[in-house]
Protein backbone atom coordinates (compact mmCIF):
# COMPACT_ATOMS: atom_id res chain seq x y z
CA UNK A 1 0.00 0.00 0.00
CA UNK A 2 1.32 3.46 -0.94
CA UNK A 3 2.44 5.68 1.91
CA UNK A 4 -0.09 8.35 0.99
CA UNK A 5 -3.04 5.92 0.80
CA UNK A 6 -4.41 6.92 4.21
CA UNK A 7 -4.29 10.72 3.69
CA UNK A 8 -5.65 10.34 0.15
CA UNK A 9 -8.54 8.20 1.38
CA UNK A 10 -9.33 10.79 4.04
CA UNK A 11 -9.29 13.54 1.43
CA UNK A 12 -11.62 11.59 -0.87
CA UNK A 13 -14.07 10.83 1.94
CA UNK A 14 -13.96 14.48 3.07
CA UNK A 15 -14.75 15.79 -0.41
CA UNK A 16 -17.39 13.13 -1.05
CA UNK A 17 -19.06 14.05 2.26
CA UNK A 18 -19.02 17.74 1.40
CA UNK A 19 -20.16 17.33 -2.21
CA UNK A 20 -22.53 14.41 -1.91
CA UNK A 21 -23.75 14.53 -5.51
CA UNK A 22 -20.29 14.51 -7.13
CA UNK A 23 -18.88 11.37 -8.74
CA UNK A 24 -15.27 10.21 -8.50
CA UNK A 25 -14.21 12.12 -11.64
CA UNK A 26 -15.23 15.48 -10.15
CA UNK A 27 -13.65 14.46 -6.86
CA UNK A 28 -10.43 13.69 -8.81
CA UNK A 29 -10.51 17.19 -10.29
CA UNK A 30 -10.95 18.73 -6.84
CA UNK A 31 -8.08 16.63 -5.47
CA UNK A 32 -5.81 17.91 -8.22
CA UNK A 33 -6.86 21.45 -7.36
CA UNK A 34 -5.73 20.74 -3.79
CA UNK A 35 -2.33 19.56 -5.06
CA UNK A 36 -2.75 15.78 -5.25
CA UNK A 37 -1.05 14.04 -8.20
CA UNK A 38 -3.55 11.24 -8.71
CA UNK A 39 -5.46 9.73 -11.62
CA UNK A 40 -9.16 8.94 -11.68
CA UNK A 41 -8.60 5.15 -11.71
CA UNK A 42 -6.94 5.23 -8.29
CA UNK A 43 -9.65 7.52 -6.95
CA UNK A 44 -12.31 5.19 -8.33
CA UNK A 45 -10.67 2.19 -6.63
CA UNK A 46 -10.64 3.93 -3.25
CA UNK A 47 -14.13 5.29 -3.91
CA UNK A 48 -15.58 1.82 -4.39
CA UNK A 49 -13.55 0.32 -1.55
CA UNK A 50 -14.96 2.89 0.85
CA UNK A 51 -18.49 2.18 -0.36
CA UNK A 52 -19.07 5.69 -1.70
CA UNK A 53 -22.10 6.02 -3.94
CA UNK A 54 -21.72 7.12 -7.55
CA UNK A 55 -24.66 9.37 -8.52
CA UNK A 56 -27.02 7.88 -11.08
CA UNK A 57 -26.49 9.27 -14.57
CA UNK A 58 -29.36 11.21 -16.05
CA UNK A 59 -30.94 9.80 -19.24
CA UNK A 60 -29.84 11.23 -22.57
CA UNK A 61 -32.20 13.62 -24.28
CA UNK A 62 -32.70 13.90 -27.99
CA UNK A 63 -33.08 16.96 -30.19
CA UNK A 64 -35.94 17.96 -32.44
CA UNK A 65 -34.97 17.55 -36.09
CA UNK A 66 -36.76 18.95 -39.14
CA UNK A 67 -37.40 17.07 -42.38
CA UNK A 68 -34.53 18.88 -44.10
CA UNK A 69 -32.07 17.55 -41.51
CA UNK A 70 -31.69 20.81 -39.61
CA UNK A 71 -32.08 21.08 -35.86
CA UNK A 72 -34.62 23.45 -34.34
CA UNK A 73 -32.43 24.09 -31.34
CA UNK A 74 -29.72 26.74 -31.83
CA UNK A 75 -26.44 25.46 -30.40
CA UNK A 76 -24.17 27.97 -28.62
CA UNK A 77 -20.86 28.47 -30.45
CA UNK A 78 -19.12 31.28 -28.57
CA UNK A 79 -19.38 33.28 -25.37
CA UNK A 80 -22.43 35.58 -25.33
CA UNK A 81 -23.87 33.70 -28.30
CA UNK A 82 -26.83 32.27 -26.38
CA UNK A 83 -27.95 33.02 -22.85
CA UNK A 84 -30.80 31.12 -21.19
CA UNK A 85 -32.99 31.99 -18.25
CA UNK A 86 -35.71 30.25 -16.30
CA UNK A 87 -37.52 30.23 -12.96
CA UNK A 88 -37.07 27.81 -10.05
CA UNK A 89 -39.30 27.68 -6.99
CA UNK A 90 -38.55 26.65 -3.41
CA UNK A 91 -39.86 27.35 0.09
CA UNK A 92 -38.54 28.76 3.32
CA UNK A 93 -38.98 26.83 6.56
CA UNK A 94 -42.30 28.57 7.29
CA UNK A 95 -43.78 27.11 4.09
CA UNK A 96 -43.79 30.36 2.13
CA UNK A 97 -42.71 30.04 -1.49
CA UNK A 98 -39.96 32.05 -3.14
CA UNK A 99 -38.73 32.17 -6.71
CA UNK A 100 -35.30 32.17 -8.30
CA UNK A 101 -34.50 33.54 -11.76
CA UNK A 102 -31.39 31.77 -13.06
CA UNK A 103 -29.40 33.14 -16.00
CA UNK A 104 -26.59 31.19 -17.67
CA UNK A 105 -24.29 31.55 -20.65
CA UNK A 106 -24.87 28.32 -22.56
CA UNK A 107 -21.40 28.25 -24.13
CA UNK A 108 -19.25 28.89 -21.05
CA UNK A 109 -21.78 27.25 -18.66
CA UNK A 110 -21.24 30.18 -16.29
CA UNK A 111 -24.17 31.12 -14.09
CA UNK A 112 -24.42 34.89 -14.57
CA UNK A 113 -27.01 35.48 -11.84
CA UNK A 114 -29.59 33.92 -9.55
CA UNK A 115 -32.19 36.51 -8.53
CA UNK A 116 -34.10 35.49 -5.39
CA UNK A 117 -37.39 37.05 -4.25
CA UNK A 118 -40.85 36.16 -3.04
CA UNK A 119 -42.29 37.37 -6.33
CA UNK A 120 -40.57 38.04 -9.65
CA UNK A 121 -42.33 39.80 -12.50
CA UNK A 122 -41.45 41.09 -15.97
CA UNK A 123 -40.00 44.35 -14.64
CA UNK A 124 -37.70 42.30 -12.36
CA UNK A 125 -36.57 40.36 -15.43
CA UNK A 126 -35.84 43.65 -17.21
CA UNK A 127 -33.86 45.06 -14.31
CA UNK A 128 -31.72 41.93 -13.94
CA UNK A 129 -31.05 41.72 -17.68
CA UNK A 130 -30.10 45.40 -17.84
CA UNK A 131 -27.59 44.88 -15.03
CA UNK A 132 -26.12 41.78 -16.71
CA UNK A 133 -25.92 43.48 -20.12
CA UNK A 134 -23.92 46.33 -18.58
CA UNK A 135 -21.67 43.85 -16.76
CA UNK A 136 -21.10 41.24 -19.49
CA UNK A 137 -22.15 42.80 -22.78
CA UNK A 138 -25.11 41.92 -25.00
CA UNK A 139 -25.81 38.30 -25.98
CA UNK A 140 -26.82 37.52 -29.55
CA UNK A 141 -29.77 35.40 -28.39
CA UNK A 142 -31.59 34.70 -25.16
CA UNK A 143 -33.56 31.49 -24.68
CA UNK A 144 -36.55 30.92 -22.41
CA UNK A 145 -39.89 29.21 -22.12
CA UNK A 146 -43.15 30.98 -22.87
CA UNK A 147 -43.81 32.25 -19.35
CA UNK A 148 -45.58 35.60 -19.11
CA UNK A 149 -42.53 37.22 -17.50
CA UNK A 150 -40.47 36.43 -20.62
CA UNK A 151 -43.08 37.07 -23.33
CA UNK A 152 -44.36 40.35 -21.90
CA UNK A 153 -44.59 43.05 -24.56
CA UNK A 154 -42.22 45.36 -22.65
CA UNK A 155 -39.55 42.65 -22.46
CA UNK A 156 -39.84 41.65 -26.13
CA UNK A 157 -39.82 45.23 -27.40
CA UNK A 158 -36.84 46.25 -25.29
CA UNK A 159 -34.77 43.23 -26.31
CA UNK A 160 -35.60 43.86 -29.97
CA UNK A 161 -34.65 47.53 -29.61
CA UNK A 162 -31.16 46.73 -28.34
CA UNK A 163 -30.62 43.88 -30.84
CA UNK A 164 -31.00 40.77 -28.67
CA UNK A 165 -32.93 37.99 -30.45
CA UNK A 166 -35.36 35.89 -28.40
CA UNK A 167 -35.65 32.10 -28.63
CA UNK A 168 -38.84 30.67 -27.14
CA UNK A 169 -39.10 26.91 -26.70
CA UNK A 170 -42.17 24.90 -27.63
CA UNK A 171 -44.72 24.66 -24.78
CA UNK A 172 -44.25 21.48 -22.77
CA UNK A 173 -40.77 20.85 -24.21
CA UNK A 174 -38.30 21.70 -21.41
CA UNK A 175 -35.52 19.71 -23.12
CA UNK A 176 -35.31 22.50 -25.70
CA UNK A 177 -33.92 24.65 -22.89
CA UNK A 178 -31.60 21.84 -21.88
CA UNK A 179 -28.63 23.85 -20.60
CA UNK A 180 -30.78 25.81 -18.17
CA UNK A 181 -32.82 22.75 -17.18
CA UNK A 182 -29.57 20.92 -16.42
CA UNK A 183 -28.27 23.83 -14.35
CA UNK A 184 -31.53 24.13 -12.41
CA UNK A 185 -31.36 20.40 -11.72
CA UNK A 186 -27.87 20.78 -10.24
CA UNK A 187 -29.05 23.73 -8.16
CA UNK A 188 -31.89 21.64 -6.76
CA UNK A 189 -29.87 18.47 -6.33
CA UNK A 190 -26.78 20.00 -4.74
CA UNK A 191 -28.33 22.80 -2.68
CA UNK A 192 -32.11 23.20 -2.50
CA UNK A 193 -32.87 19.59 -1.52
CA UNK A 194 -30.23 19.60 1.21
CA UNK A 195 -30.80 22.96 2.91
CA UNK A 196 -33.47 24.39 5.20
CA UNK A 197 -33.89 28.12 4.63
CA UNK A 198 -35.21 29.79 7.77
CA UNK A 199 -35.60 33.16 6.06
CA UNK A 200 -35.50 34.68 2.60
CA UNK A 201 -32.27 36.50 3.49
CA UNK A 202 -30.61 33.21 4.45
CA UNK A 203 -31.75 31.71 1.14
CA UNK A 204 -30.24 34.63 -0.79
CA UNK A 205 -26.88 34.28 0.99
CA UNK A 206 -26.61 30.50 0.62
CA UNK A 207 -27.76 30.51 -3.01
CA UNK A 208 -25.26 33.21 -3.93
CA UNK A 209 -22.49 31.26 -2.15
CA UNK A 210 -23.44 28.17 -4.13
CA UNK A 211 -23.44 30.16 -7.40
CA UNK A 212 -19.92 31.40 -6.64
CA UNK A 213 -18.82 27.83 -5.88
CA UNK A 214 -20.44 26.57 -9.09
CA UNK A 215 -18.62 29.17 -11.19
CA UNK A 216 -15.19 29.08 -9.58
CA UNK A 217 -14.66 25.67 -7.93
CA UNK A 218 -17.14 23.02 -9.08
CA UNK A 219 -15.59 20.89 -11.88
CA UNK A 220 -17.82 20.79 -14.98
CA UNK A 221 -17.66 17.65 -17.10
CA UNK A 222 -18.33 19.56 -20.35
CA UNK A 223 -15.32 21.81 -19.63
CA UNK A 224 -12.88 18.91 -19.07
CA UNK A 225 -13.62 19.08 -15.35
CA UNK A 226 -12.73 22.72 -14.97
CA UNK A 227 -15.03 25.30 -13.37
CA UNK A 228 -16.84 27.70 -15.76
CA UNK A 229 -15.52 31.03 -14.48
CA UNK A 230 -11.85 30.62 -15.54
CA UNK A 231 -13.11 29.96 -19.07
CA UNK A 232 -14.96 33.28 -19.16
CA UNK A 233 -13.50 36.49 -20.60
CA UNK A 234 -14.21 39.75 -18.75
CA UNK A 235 -16.05 42.40 -20.74
CA UNK A 236 -15.71 46.16 -20.81
CA UNK A 237 -18.59 48.25 -19.60
CA UNK A 238 -21.04 49.14 -22.37
CA UNK A 239 -23.34 52.14 -22.63
CA UNK A 240 -26.99 51.14 -22.67
CA UNK A 241 -28.36 54.50 -21.58
CA UNK A 242 -30.45 54.99 -24.72
CA UNK A 243 -32.05 51.57 -24.42
CA UNK A 244 -32.69 52.00 -20.73
CA UNK A 245 -34.15 55.48 -21.12
CA UNK A 246 -36.57 54.13 -23.72
CA UNK A 247 -38.17 51.58 -21.44
CA UNK A 248 -41.89 52.12 -20.90
CA UNK A 249 -42.25 50.74 -17.38
CA UNK A 250 -42.92 51.90 -13.83
CA UNK A 251 -41.00 54.41 -11.72
CA UNK A 252 -39.30 51.71 -9.64
CA UNK A 253 -37.65 50.18 -12.69
CA UNK A 254 -36.72 53.60 -14.13
CA UNK A 255 -34.91 54.47 -10.89
CA UNK A 256 -33.16 51.11 -10.84
CA UNK A 257 -32.16 51.41 -14.50
CA UNK A 258 -30.68 54.90 -14.01
CA UNK A 259 -28.66 53.64 -11.04
CA UNK A 260 -26.86 51.18 -13.33
CA UNK A 261 -25.13 53.96 -15.28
Amino acid sequence: MASDEGPLTSAIVRLASRYGRYGYRRITALLRTEGWHVNHKRVERIWRREGLKVPTKQPKRGRLWLNDGSCIRLRPCWQNHVWAYDFVQARTHDGRAFRMLTVIDEFTRECLAIEVARRLRSDDVLHLLAHLFVQHGLPDHIRSDNGSEFTAKTVREWLARIGVKTLYIEPGSPWENGYNESFNGKLGDELLKGEIFYSLKEAKVLIEQWRHHYNTIRPHSALRYRPPAPEAIPYHRVDLSCALDGLQTDRRFRQAARSLN
